[in-house]
C-alpha cells in the first residue's frame, strides 16, 4: 500500500520566498550599480567638461597677451618707419646737402634700411592700408583736409599725409588722409534730392475745398 504522504505547505512556501527576495534583491543590487555608474560618468564628462574650458581660457589668455604685447611693439615700431620717410624728405629738399655727390648713395642706403623694415612687418602680418585712389572708409581712413577736384568723385583719397597699418584684422593706426570734394558733384545731387521730394511738397500744398 502506498501512503500519501501530506505536504506541508508551509515548506513549499518558504523557498519561493527567498527566492523571490534574492531576485528583488539581485535587481536593488544591479540597478544600484548602474546608478553609481551613471553618476560616476556623469561626473567624469562634468571633470573633463571643466578641464577642457580651463585650457581654452588659458589658450585666450596667452593669445591675448601675446597680440596685446606684438599690437604695443608694432605701434611703436612704426614711429622708426616714419623717421625714416621724414629723413628721406627732409635730405631731399635740403638745398645743400643736394650738391654732396654722396646724397643719392646716402638715400639708397635708407631706402635698403626702411624695405627691409617694411619686409619684416609682413612677416609679422603687419600690412599697408591701400589709400590712393581708394574710397575714404571711416574704419580704415581719417580725414585730415578736403581736395577740390572737379575730375574725382566725392570722397576718394586723392593725398597720403601718413600711412596707415593692419595687424591681421586689427587696425594698428588708421592712414590720415586727403579727400576730394566735388562741387558740381554736390550740386547735381542736392538737385536730384529736390526732384525727388517736389512730388510730396506739391501734395501737401493741394487742398480739396469744399
Amino acid at each position: 500500500m502506498t501512503e500519501n504522504k501530506k505536504k506541508d505547505p508551509n515548506k513549499d512556501e518558504k523557498p519561493l520566498e527567498e527566492k523571490k527576495e534574492q531576485v528583488v534583491k539581485k535587481d536593488i543590487e544591479e540597478s544600484s550599480v548602474e546608478d553609481k555608474l551613471k553618476k560616476t560618468e556623469e561626473k567624469l564628462l562634468r571633470s573633463l567638461a571643466e578641464i577642457e574650458n580651463q585650457r581654452r581660457r588659458f589658450e585666450k589668455e596667452i593669445k591675448d597677451a601675446f597680440e596685446f604685447g606684438s599690437f604695443n611693439f608694432a605701434k611703436e615700431s612704426l614711429a622708426i618707419l616714419d623717421n625714416l620717410q621724414r629723413a628721406k624728405d627732409a635730405i631731399k629738399n635740403d638745398a645743400q646737402l643736394k650738391e654732396n655727390k654722396d646724397l643719392d648713395k646716402f638715400l639708397e642706403n635708407i631706402s635698403i634700411i626702411e624695405k627691409d623694415l617694411v619686409s619684416i612687418f609682413e612677416k609679422n602680418n603687419i600690412k599697408k592700408i591701400n589709400t590712393k585712389g581708394h574710397k575714404f572708409n571711416p574704419n580704415f581712413h581719417q580725414a585730415m583736409t578736403e581736395i577740390e577736384d572737379e575730375k574725382a568723385a566725392n570722397g576718394t583719397i586723392l593725398q597720403e599725409i601718413q600711412a596707415g597699418y593692419m595687424l591681421g584684422e586689427r587696425l594698428l593706426r588708421p592712414a590720415l588722409v586727403g579727400v576730394s570734394k566735388n562741387k558740381n558733384q554736390k550740386i547735381k545731387e542736392n538737385e536730384e534730392k529736390k526732384k525727388e521730394n517736389w512730388p510730396c511738397r506739391k501734395k501737401k500744398n493741394t487742398h480739396i475745398r469744399s
